[in-house]
């Protein structure tokens, strides 16, 4: 049986997908392999000299009056990209195949397959599509048309229907470092979860783990235990400290991580920037302050079981259930608006510092939120910025 591959030492690994080298490497291999060429050395230089593997290439379909004009115009709009639909090449482009196009449309004859494929080939190769990406209207229209894009090097990132269905998830290496900031009741560590069970990676609660060093009496576990006792913060460099050694275990190497409770402030996450622990990443939970005071204010527990209830969305199940629940000290309402001031008082930096940040609407239902997150993971939206290596 084969050793398992060695995963990434993190600073290397975090220089790789910051500049997106997997990616760059995956996407020159891939023209390579389409168009074949008899200099791949040089075809490799030309194609970095283009950079532009982040421009848009799209085809918008869908039944006539389907609203496909409609969409392609507004993606160019907002990706800068070069719309091509029937209309624009036959009327509006100066091309060598535009005329012999044009007679089949004037005998009221069907334009052959062919010849669309290379009418599009001929516009999709010069400068402006290169640099800036192309939206293609209405083309395909079957699988003989789609085959010959495809043959002839012409192979969109995504589709657009009625929905855009972005590409599929790259077979570059990736391994999730996932970051969740919000305030108390946005439904983080239930996204957590969600996102843990399904693609594996570990869940870790910054809280729980600080209990977990004082339950299993570690060293750095007996320094936090008075503070934890006693109510009070536990100082930054001590969770650090247990932090970066359970991020920096086999298992989150391999795996990736979902983390949230921590970085609560820009200084701890500049923490965690200088040890080398980046999120690849980062989703920022909005919840209206209402939402937040109905789902934490209302929670209560059985001492007798430990099930926990809620008294709208999950009241208990029988009277004498009811009438011995219990409140947490930390969901009373007072309590609850000191925590949430404290979110809002440092969350402006903390966005800042996350500039390329994901903002979440966590006042949803939870299956909603989690395949908003679950598609900003696997298949990241086309991106408009150019980054330089």
């Amino acid at each position: 049986m084969d050793a398992p591959a060695r995963p990434w030492p993190p600073p290397v690994g975090a220089y790789a997908e910051e500049r997106e080298l997997f990616r760059l490497l995956q996407n020159m291999l891939e023209e390579l392999l389409i168009h074949k060429p008899d200099d791949p050395i040089q075809y490799m230089i030309n194609h970095l000299k283009q950079n532009n593997d982040d421009a848009p290439r799209i085809c918008v379909l869908g039944p006539p009056a389907s609203g496909k004009t409609t969409v392609a115009m507004w993606l160019c709009k907002h990706l800068d990209a070069i719309r091509i639909s029937q209309e624009t090449l036959l009327f509006k482009e100066i091309l060598a195949l535009t005329r012999e196009a044009k007679t089949y449309k004037e005998r009221k004859q069907k334009i052959p397959n062919a010849l669309w494929a290379n009418l599009i080939q001929e516009r999709l190769s010069n400068v402006d599509c290169i640099k800036q990406g192309w939206i293609l209207e209405g083309f395909p229209e079957n699988q003989e048309q789609a085959w010959m894009l495809q043959s002839s090097g012409i192979i969109p990132r995504h589709v657009v229907r009625t929905y855009v269905q972005t590409r599929h998830r790259s077979a570059a290496p990736f391994t999730p470092r996932i970051l969740f900031c919000g305030p108390p009741g946005s439904g983080k560590s239930l996204q957590a979860a969600l996102i843990a069970q399904k693609y594996s990676v570990v869940n870790i609660c910054c809280g729980q783990l600080l209990k977990e060093a004082v339950a299993d009496k570690t060293k750095l576990g007996e320094l936090i235990k008075p503070y934890i006792d006693n109510g009070y913060p536990v100082p930054d460099n001590l969770v650090m400290k247990i932090l970066a050694e359970r991020l920096n275990a086999l298992d989150c190497m391999t795996n990736g991580w979902v983390l949230y409770g921590f970085p609560r402030d820009i200084e701890q996450g500049e923490q965690l920037q200088k040890s080398h622990i980046i999120p690849n990443r980062v989703f920022f939970f909005n919840l209206p302050c209402e939402s937040i005071m109905e789902r934490l204010s209302q929670r209560r527990i059985d001492p007798v079981t430990g099930e926990r209830y809620h008294m709208t969305f999950r009241p208990a199940p029988a009277p004498e259930i009811q009438v011995r629940l219990r409140q947490n000290p930390r969901d009373k309402e007072e309590n609850i608006e000191k925590r949430v001031e404290t979110y809002y008082r440092n969350v402006k930096e903390l966005e800042d510092f996350y500039e390329d940040a994901i903002y979440v609407n966590a006042d949803q239902d939870p299956h909603v939120v989690f395949e908003f997150i679950e598609s900003c993971i696997i298949k990241p939206l086309p991106c408009k910025k150019l980054k330089s290596l």
